[in-house]
């Protein structure tokens, strides 16, 4: 009976469980470099290439320009740099300039974000819905408890 319980919540919690935020992505080129932004929230992973093999951009100086303001992108073991700032949350379409300093050569790479409006924090939207998704599966496990005790009581008499 235990282990009914636990599959009907742990059903409630994978029926009622928000998907993932969905990322907002920027892609900028010239002449040799190639930029990929991955936002989130208000953090942007960003991956730079050499157009030519594909290589990762290793040890450049990124700065980036968005809504007017220049933040500089911080270098990631992994290769990627990382840009954090409460711009990359506003809802709407930004232009973004990425800055890329590498051997006294320097680069500037042009894109469009696109981030969408979002209706209401993930954890209020349905907290109505899945608290009745809980209400009715422990009257479900109750009810089934009940009935076991009820055939048990009438299997001893």
């Amino acid at each position: 009976m235990l282990v009914i319980a636990a599959a009907v919540a742990a059903t409630s919690a994978a029926l009622c469980a928000e998907p993932p935020a969905a990322a907002a992505r920027i892609e900028a080129r010239s002449a040799d470099l190639l930029a990929v932004g991955l936002v989130r929230d208000d953090r942007m992973s960003i991956h730079l290439s050499r157009l030519l093999d594909n290589a990762p951009v290793r040890g450049a100086a990124v700065t980036v320009v968005l809504r007017g303001a220049t933040h500089p992108a911080i270098a990631e073991t992994d290769g990627s740099y990382t840009l954090q700032t409460q711009d990359l949350a506003l809802p709407g379409a930004a232009a973004v300039e990425f800055q890329v300093a590498q051997a006294g050569a320097r680069q500037t790479l042009k894109g469009t974000l696109q981030v969408a409006a979002g209706a209401a924090p993930p954890q209020a939207k349905n907290s109505a819905r899945q608290l009745w998704w809980w209400a009715l599966n422990f009257g479900v496990c109750i009810g089934f408890l009940w009935l076991m005790s009820r055939r048990r009581k009438a299997a001893q008499s």
